[in-house]
C-alpha cells in the first residue's frame, strides 16, 4: 500500500472559505449526559434555521441534591468545549433541578467566564420567563423526581413569587426511567394536576420528560396554558435571541 501512494501523484487544491451559517442564531446547550430527549425536543419548537451545538455535562444516573449540586464544578469544561469560532447568540445549561440546586447566578457567571458577552439562560429561568410573558401566578407543578428534588423546584417558584396550588410527582430518581415515562402518563398527570380550580396553568419540569407534541393535547383538554422545562426553554432562547418561533 505504502508503495501504491508513493507513485501517486497528489494535486494540490485550493479553497475559499465561506460563513456556512451565515446570519443564523447559533445556540450552545449544556446538556446532562443522561439527558435523552432535549436535543430533538428543542428542534421541535425552536425556528427552522438555528444553529444548535451541544456540548455533555457529566451526570448521575439517579437525580438528588447531592448528584445535581456536584455538576457546579463540570459547568465551565463543558462550557468550554462549545466551538469557538464565531460567537455564541446564547448559551444554555439545561437542566431545571440541577439549577434550582447550584443557582440561577452561579449557573450564569460559570457560562460567562467562558462566554463573557453571551446571553444565559436554563430551563427554570426560562419557564419564569414564560409564565411572566403569559400572566400567570397561580400553577400546577409536574415533576417525575424524588420529594427531596422536587421540593427545591417548588421552593425556588415560590421564593418567585409564584404560588403553586397543585403539585404531582412520579416519585423517580433514576434519569433513563424518567425518560421512558410514557407519554399516556404525563398527559395524564398533566390533566389531574391542570383540573384543579385554581390552577392557571401547567408546568412539566424535567427537560427529561418527553413533552413536545404533547402540550397541545393538554392544552385542549384543560384550556389553560401548558408548558414544559423544553418548551420553556425553546422560548426564552427565541426571545433572547429576538427570533421569530416556529409555528406549531
Amino acid at each position: 500500500m505504502d508503495a501504491l501512494i508513493k507513485q501517486v501523484d497528489m494535486q494540490a487544491l485550493t479553497y475559499v472559505e465561506e460563513d456556512y451559517l451565515g446570519a443564523a442564531p447559533r445556540v450552545g446547550l449544556i446538556i446532562l449526559q443522561s439527558d435523552e430527549v432535549i436535543e430533538n425536543e428543542l428542534r421541535f419548537w425552536l425556528p427552522p434555521g438555528t444553529a444548535i451545538f451541544h456540548t455533555r455535562i457529566p451526570s448521575s444516573v439517579d437525580v438528588t441534591p447531592k448528584t445535581l449540586a456536584a455538576m457546579e464544578k463540570s459547568l465551565v469544561p463543558a462550557a468550554s468545549l462549545l466551538p469557538r469560532r464565531g460567537e455564541m447568540s446564547v448559551v444554555a445549561y439545561c437542566c431545571t433541578s440541577g439549577t434550582t440546586v447550584i443557582g440561577e447566578e452561579k449557573v450564569k457567571a460559570a457560562i460567562r467566564s467562558v462566554w463573557p458577552e453571551v446571553e444565559v439562560t436554563n430551563p427554570f429561568t426560562a419557564v419564569k420567563a414564560n409564565l411572566h410573558a403569559l400572566g400567570i401566578r397561580r400553577i400546577g407543578l409536574l415533576t417525575p423526581y424524588e420529594p427531596a428534588v422536587a421540593r427545591t423546584v417548588a421552593e425556588n417558584l415560590v421564593s418567585a413569587g409564584f404560588d403553586i396550588v397543585s403539585c404531582g410527582s412520579f416519585f423517580e430518581r433514576e434519569e433513563a426511567k424518567v425518560t421512558r415515562i410514557s407519554r399516556k402518563s404525563i398527559l395524564d398527570a398533566m390533566e389531574a394536576i391542570g383540573s384543579h380550580p385554581d390552577c392557571e396553568a401547567v408546568f412539566a419540569s424535567c427537560t427529561n420528560l418527553r413533552t413536545a407534541g404533547l402540550l397541545e393535547e393538554a392544552i385542549e383538554r384543560l384550556g389553560k396554558p401548558v408548558i414544559s422545562s423544553n418548551s420553556a426553554l425553546a422560548f426564552h432562547i427565541t426571545q433572547l435571541s429576538a427570533l421569530t418561533p416556529a409555528a406549531k
